[in-house]
């Protein structure tokens, strides 16, 4: 094996997806494809395979893209020119990876191109982790696994420290560190990104960020629907391994990282990994007191009535949890004594992602005649649905007669402060993967550390008799969740506070 060297734009492409008939593939990563060819930013030279062991031609497997396109991007950015340009890159094969007899046609496909040495070959595992094993080990049979290849694995990576080390080692015997891509499609979004910006580009922000003025952060990840027809993946996962071991531990990661040399490759992963590295591990008793896991009953979401875990399921023998939330912390130098409170769950009462930096009260009450009173400054970084940053701060009202406080914001919409569209994550980091850009990617290191932290809370919940607490389809969660912050004096802070 070789390794890969990240450069720039390369001339040729073929972009592999196996499980390229799934839903990933059509709702997700062929509209990223066409939003990229649109612009111009795919190599002239690209070919878009899919891969599946449906018994489709090219014609066949390119109407069900144009379908998937017609319903998965907006209609005014679908151009007739661009889409035909597309579809014409588009091949299937069949193909069933288990199968060795099979693995010709992929082959004689990847092979029969011009100028193969310089074409980079990026392989998308759209499919389970099973297959991960055996979908590398033929590529490598088959010869195309060169310094001119890539494979990029959807999350999560394992269900366990012991499995992911299991996936990372298979994957690892065929390709190089440096060729394989772990995605978190969060990571690939503009207010994550900015985030970074935001703290290291401006000097008025990065001296407060730290114990001495950050009393604590808040990280939600809530959405309004519920398991749908994912049901028996989600009943083996839950939400713990579903969205806290990658998704929110990411997104604390870049909230407590230490300023790297220079925003690149290898140093912005470097600093998140000390971060995991320096999470507090849990016991057993500080699971029981700094964890809640609930699931959610029947309710109702946007007025509309939402059934329960167990309806969705079909069955009343469910056993994972729908809603965590925990209370962490780093235990470094600049984060001593800060709590970290994260908390996911489906069937809530908005869908929202968003970080909240909450600052410390002033230290000494300069207005005690006025009215109102001064509040604890905040951060709101909006990740979804509408990208954004919002300073919250107390100002006088306008007025004669003393002085009245008030709270108000500065709001920073990206959707209004720029006049562009903001592209999909998927359509940023696909890029990424093509020019071999790992930043925006998890490295096998931080998978491993973040599954270490969190082993101990799945050992400990398998180990309580204590099942999940009810919480109504379209509230913000279990009760006990509330008072996971009450008892530190704090209270979850939602949009309209």
């Amino acid at each position: 094996m070789q390794s890969s060297t990240p450069s720039a734009l390369p001339a040729a492409c073929d972009f592999t997806v196996f499980g390229g008939t799934g839903d990933l593939a059509l709702r997700k990563l062929l509209p990223a494809l066409y939003l990229r060819d649109r612009d111009g930013h795919l190599p002239d030279d690209t070919r878009i395979i899919g891969v599946s062991r449906s018994e489709l031609d090219d014609a066949e497997y390119r109407d069900d893209v144009r379908a998937a396109l017609a319903e998965h991007v907006d209609a005014d950015r679908l151009d007739p020119d661009v889409l035909d340009r597309l579809l014409r890159r588009v091949h299937h094969v069949r193909l069933d990876a288990t199968a060795p007899e099979d693995w010709h046609r992929l082959h004689g496909l990847l092979k029969d191109r011009d100028a193969y040495d310089d074409a980079v070959r990026v392989f998308y595992l759209a499919v389970g982790p099973s297959l991960f094993d055996p979908i590398c080990r033929r590529l490598e049979e088959i010869g195309v696994t060169d310094a001119g290849s890539r494979v990029v694995m959807e999350k999560p990576v394992g269900h366990d420290l012991a499995s992911a080390r299991s996936i990372n080692d298979a994957v690892g015997r065929v390709f190089e560190e440096s060729q394989i891509f772990r995605i978190d499609h969060y990571l690939g979004k503009e207010s994550v990104q900015n985030l970074l910006v935001t703290r290291f580009a401006n000097t008025f922000l990065e001296p407060l960020w730290n114990s001495r003025w950050v009393d604590h952060v808040q990280i939600t990840v809530a959405e309004s629907l519920g398991v749908g027809d994912r049901g028996g993946y989600y009943d083996q996962s839950g939400a713990l391994r579903d969205m806290v071991q990658n998704h929110l531990l990411q997104l604390l990661c870049l909230v407590a990282m230490e300023p790297p040399t220079y925003v690149g490759r290898e140093t912005v992963r470097d600093e998140k990994l000390k971060v995991l590295q320096a999470l507090r591990p849990l016991t057993p008793a500080d699971v029981e007191r700094d964890t809640v896991r609930g699931r959610y009953g029947a309710g109702l979401v946007d007025g509309v009535p939402a059934a329960s875990y167990a309806d969705d399921l079909g069955h009343a023998d469910g056993r994972a949890e729908t809603f965590v939330a925990l209370r962490a912390e780093v235990q470094n130098w600049r984060w001593a004594g800060v709590p970290f409170y994260l908390r996911t769950g489906k069937r809530m009462d908005r869908r929202t992602s968003e970080i909240v930096v909450v600052f410390k009260e002033p230290p000494h009450a300069m207005f005690p005649h006025s009215e109102g009173g001064t509040t604890a400054n905040r951060l709101h970084i909006q990740v979804q649905p509408d990208e954004g940053m919002r300073l919250h701060l107390t100002a006088k009202e306008p007025g004669p007669g003393g002085i009245r406080l008030r709270p108000v914001s500065l709001d920073l919409s990206y959707a209004t402060a720029f006049d562009q569209a903001s592209p999909d994550a998927y359509e940023r980091l696909l890029m990424d993967v093509i020019r071999g850009n790992p930043t925006l990617f998890m490295r096998r290191d931080e998978v491993e550390a973040a599954w270490s932290w969190v082993e101990p809370i799945l050992t400990a919940w398998a180990a309580s008799p204590a099942r999940p607490k009810s919480y109504p389809a379209g509230t913000s969660g279990p009760i006990a969740a509330a008072m996971l912050l009450e008892r530190d004096g704090r209270t979850w802070q939602e949009p309209d506070q």
